[in-house]
Formats: C-alpha cells, structure tokens, sequence
C-alpha cells in the first residue's frame, strides 16, 4: 500500500515549501517533492529562486558592488585601496556558500515542521477513492497518495528559437551565475529583471556590457517617470541599451557569439560578444508531470488553470506561483502556497494582488507597488501624484547615493494611496511601508503625518506623501 498525506506539495521552491510547512503547521500530514540536486547529487530545496535566481543573484550581486565601490568610490571617504584585485571564483564559491545555507535551512524547517520529504520528480498516476496517487522518480521510484494535491512546479527559461541555451556561450539565468571570468564583452537581449540584474553584475566587474530590448520603451510595466529616471543612471554607469531592436540570427561559435539585429531604424546591426545572456522571460513548468493522466487542464502557454483561489479544474487540485497565472515572484509563490494550506484547512486565505511589491537589485534599485501613473491615465481615474528626490534626503547624502526619487499616487477625491514608485537606494526596503499602507487602504496624509527617524531613507516616503499635497519640508 502506498502511503498516504493529507496534503501532497509538487515543489520545493517558494510557493511549495511554504505552503508544506503551512499546512503542516494547520495540522495535516504533509509530504513535498522536489527534484532539484545540489553537486553532490543531494537534494537542494529552494527552487529557482535559491539555487538559480534570486539568491545567488543577489549574493553576486552585493559582491559586484563591493568591488564597484573599493574601486570607485571608496576615495570619496577618504579611504584609499591600493592593488585591488579580483577572485571570480572565490565570488562564485561564496554564492554558492550562500545557496547551500538557503537549502540546508529549507531542510531544517520541514524537520522542524514534521513535513516528509521525497528527493524526486513528482507526477500524476491516477485519481482513485477521493485521494490523488503521484509517483515519485528518484533514486528509486515509489508512489504516494494525498487527499489534496499543490502543484507548486515553477518556471523555466525561455529560449530564443534558433539560439539554444548551452550554458557555455548562450546563457540563461542558470549559466549567468557561472560565468568564470569576466567576459571582455557581454550581451544581453531583454532588459528586465534578469537581464539588468546580471548585465549590471559583469559591468560593475569589468565587462562591456550591450542590452538589446525588443520594446520601443525601456521597463514598459514600471512607471515611466521612474523609469527615465533608472534609464538615464544606468546609462552613466556604462551599461548600453538599445531599444526598439529586432533580433535576427545568432551565431555561436568557438570565439563567442555574433548577434545580427536591426535597431529602432530599421538599420542592419551586428554585435559580437564572448557571451550571451538570453533574458526574454520564463514559461511555466508542467515538464513530467503527467497533468494528462488525471485531465489537469493547462493553458494555451502551458500555465496551469486556476480560478482566484488557485483551485484547478480538479477537486482537491491547487496549483501556486509561477506554473499558473499572475507575476512570476517568488514572494506571490509564498502567499499563495500559505493561501492555499489555509482554504484547504477551511480558513480565508488572503493574496491581493495590488498590494503584491516588485523589484530589481540594481544600482539604484527599483521598486514599486499599486498602479503606475500611465494606468491611472488609461483608466481615467483622477489622481494626485507628489515626488521627492534622494538629493534632498540627508542620510542619502551621506551614504553618497542621492541617484532617484519617492513618488506616490493617491485618489484625487479620497486621498487613498493608489500607487509608490521608487527609484533609488535601499528602495526593496523602503517599499514594504508602502504596501502596509496600501493593504490598510492607507491616504497620502496618513503618511505623511506619521513619525519617521531621521536621518533615514524612510524620510523620502514622508516627504513624497508631502507633496502629493503640495507641501514638503525640505525640497
């Protein structure tokens, strides 16, 4: 006889292992698979975001940035650093540090959560007496059976046709964590998340770096305003960015990467690089899971169906982050894996998705949450809108850092706070006051009246709620 959970969880990334430990915590027995293999052929519980996203991203990332400073701006200070040098492997060594601690935590907590874990790859065998059996292909297969099935499978890096990833020379996220030295020169094509991310990693440690994006506009989801801004700072820093491109065919060979494009012009184009980071988003992950064998219904993209409580077309079905529609954020994954342990418990799990915040980890950061200025307009809504620059704010100027701006949208008639955009130092920090306010439907006075430590980044989100009434203190 196989054996039976309550609650079985396909996933060990951050809609997965979270809802596991949710549900456990509600009292169900619970068991979670994931397949995912550190080097040593163990398991490495995280998902994409741990072992190949935002983790190791943002651990080259602080690395970069260290090296940015020592050689750039350290003298700024006063401080003077002589002979500064670089150890991409020792770099690498210690993203990879960083990694492994993330994965021995997640398997920590399930033992602390008495959630069992199965090494593997799970998938459908049959539904049968109200209960769902899943096969588990590890290093032997078994097949277990649950009561409620979370599919929680993530996302996959879509390629170029015509340019596969070999994660030698065409690279996907994975293989941009892995580059060994620094390339001489590096293209990207895309130039969101990912694609800035690791553009600005190998540009701050020497690389030349090339961003080819097919929209005529650069971060067309962020507000515009924020994004001249991020545009026009990215631009000093050195990282080229060509807009409007049309990508032909690449080439890769024994020397590197030939990419032949025609820009906003229309003009034949062709750009030569040592690598090549393809970043033009990432397509849901039903690879094995057999959804056929049990009738689990899939989009025409390949997403999972779920209504707004994640329900599939299937009694007892859930499926979470990125497999089924909505951001592909690992932070949208987590709520809706605890929503899900909580409505299969009876309870009223919560995910709005207006208050769900955004990110990306470059210099300066961006961020924001609620709708942009450009959709307010598209729908007709009056509004209020109030900015306030990093300039004027004093603890930016003494980290050296004044690059950007608070800017904050609120109802024309009710002051409700509809929107925050940050551009700037510290704003993945900065941005989680705003969606507080926002969850509590929170005015731009409301903010503005309340009490914020000085000298502090936070000040700037004060002094935009300020100005959406048209009155700062100090710009």
């Amino acid at each position: 006889m196989s054996k039976q959970f309550d609650v079985i969880v396909i996933g060990g990334g951050p809609g997965g292992y979270v809802a596991a430990i949710r549900a456990s915590q509600l009292g169900f027995n619970v068991a979670c698979i994931d397949e995912w293999k550190n080097a040593k052929g163990g398991p490495a519980l995280g998902g994409t975001c741990t072992n190949t996203g935002c983790i190791p991203s943002k651990a080259l990332l602080q690395s970069s940035e260290y090296y940015e400073h020592a050689g750039k701006h350290f003298a700024d200070h006063g401080i003077e650093v002589k002979g500064l040098g670089l150890d991409v492997a020792k770099m690498l060594g210690r993203k990879d540090t960083v990694v492994k601690q993330n994965n021995d935590g997640i398997v920590y907590l399930f033992k602390k959560n008495k959630v069992t874990f199965f090494h593997g790859r799970g998938s459908f065998v049959a539904a049968k007496d109200g209960a769902y059996d899943i096969k588990v292909a590890g290093a032997a297969e078994e097949t277990i059976s649950g009561k409620h099935i979370i599919v929680a499978t993530g996302s996959n890096a879509r390629a170029l046709p015509g340019a596969p990833f070999d994660e030698v020379n065409i690279l996907s996220n994975d293989g941009a964590l892995r580059i060994g030295a620094v390339p001489r020169k590096l293209g990207v094509i895309g130039s969101g998340v990912i694609g800035l991310e690791m553009g600005s990693v190998w540009r701050r440690l020497g690389a030349d770096v090339t961003i080819l994006e097919g929209l005529p506009t650069f971060l067309g989801a962020v507000d515009q305003q924020i994004a001249k801004e991020a545009h026009k700072a990215f631009t000093k820093q050195g990282l080229k960015i060509e807009l409007g491109v049309k990508v032909g065919e690449i080439k890769n060979g024994k020397e590197g990467v030939s990419i032949a494009y025609s820009n906003a012009k229309g003009e034949a184009q062709t750009l030569a690089v040592d690598k090549l980071i393809i970043s033009i988003g990432r397509t849901a992950n039903t690879m094995g899971l057999s959804p056929e064998t049990v009738g689990l219904s899939l989009d025409e993209r390949g997403a999972i169906v779920v209504d707004g409580e994640c329900k599939t077309n299937l009694p007892s079905v859930w499926a979470v982050g990125d497999v089924v529609r909505g951001p592909m954020l690992a932070h949208k994954a987590e709520e809706e894996g605890v929503a899900v342990a909580e409505r299969i418990a009876g309870q009223h799990g919560h995910v709005n998705f207006n208050t769900i915040p955004w990110v990306i980890y470059t210099s300066p950061e961006i961020a924001w949450v609620g709708q942009t200025e450009e959709q307010l307009k598209a729908e007709g809504r009056a509004y209020k809108s109030g900015t306030f620059p990093f300039m004027a704010n004093g603890r930016a100027r003494a980290l050296g850092d004044t690059t950007g701006m608070v800017k904050m949208l609120a109802d024309a008639a009710t002051d409700e706070i509809l929107g925050v955009h940050i551009v700037g130092p510290m704003a993945s920090e900065l941005i989680a006051e705003c969606v507080v306010a926002m969850e509590f439907r929170a005015s731009s006075e409301d903010i503005a009246r309340i009490c914020h430590a000085h000298p502090s980044l936070s000040e700037a989100t004060k002094e935009a709620a300020l100005a959406v009434d048209k009155r700062t203190l100090n710009f």
